[in-house]
């Protein structure tokens, strides 16, 4: 087994799990940025839409319910690392670490938030969150790519 293929796919699994797991501090403790992200700019926008308090804490999509995905997102690409015969986990993790920076990407691009984000104190972030999920997307890409024999034996699987 060459060394690309035993250990191609740590960079992007690692990429995704840094991203994530670094941004819940954020997320959990109820950061000004994150105030200002959820609450200041996103949630204004959905109740003009008629969803008042999507993005609120206790939300669909607040920013604890977002977290709690990146963090289970985060714990399935890394146990399906760890363990041995637990592809498929990865596969899984990737999924939905797919699913939500799809999210992110979208509100990045078609709400008020935009892809250079200000925050609550005025200073833009000049795409730094914008890049990292544009990353991580492609990273979950890549290793949905490697997974896929697993994941689509899972789905044959079903009855």
């Amino acid at each position: 087994m060459t060394l690309l293929r035993r250990h191609g796919l740590k960079l992007p699994v690692l990429l995704i799990c840094f991203v994530f797991v670094q941004s819940l501090y954020f997320k959990f403790t109820r950061h000004p940025e994150t105030i200002y992200i959820f609450e200041t700019r996103l949630d204004p926008w959905a109740a003009s839409l008629g969803f008042p308090g999507l993005f609120a804490p206790g939300g669909l999509f607040s920013a604890r319910v977002i977290g709690s995905a990146e963090l289970l997102a985060a714990a399935l690409l890394l146990f399906g690392t760890v363990v041995p015969g637990r592809l498929v986990i990865q596969g899984l993790g990737a999924l939905l670490s797919l699913a939500v920076i799809s999210g992110a990407i979208g509100f990045h691009l078609f709400t008020p938030l935009g892809i250079s984000v200000i925050d609550a104190e005025g200073r833009p972030d000049h795409g730094a969150l914008f890049a990292m999920a544009c990353l991580v997307w492609l990273s979950s890409l890549v290793v949905i790519a490697a997974r896929r024999h697993e994941l689509l034996a899972l789905v044959r699987s079903r009855p």
